[in-house]
């Protein structure tokens, strides 16, 4: 499945369909309530996940997907 051609409204019910068959309906419930709440720093969590990439790496990441 090529992600970029789908549209938004579909790339939504894929996601939930795969919260869904993860964390259940109750598991989705909590997991977007608490995403949409923003209770955590994103930016602060994001620079433990990246760390500090180099623009080359990215930039081979994002030729991947092509």
């Amino acid at each position: 499945m090529n992600i970029r051609e789908l549209d938004p409204v579909q790339i939504r019910k894929l996601g939930l369909k795969a919260l869904v068959e993860t964390l259940g309906p109750v598991g989705m419930v909590y997991f977007l309530n608490f995403y949409e709440l923003g209770i955590s720093d994103y930016t602060k969590e994001r620079k433990k996940w990246l760390g500090k990439p180099f623009v080359e790496d990215i930039l081979k990441d994002m030729k991947k997907d092509f």
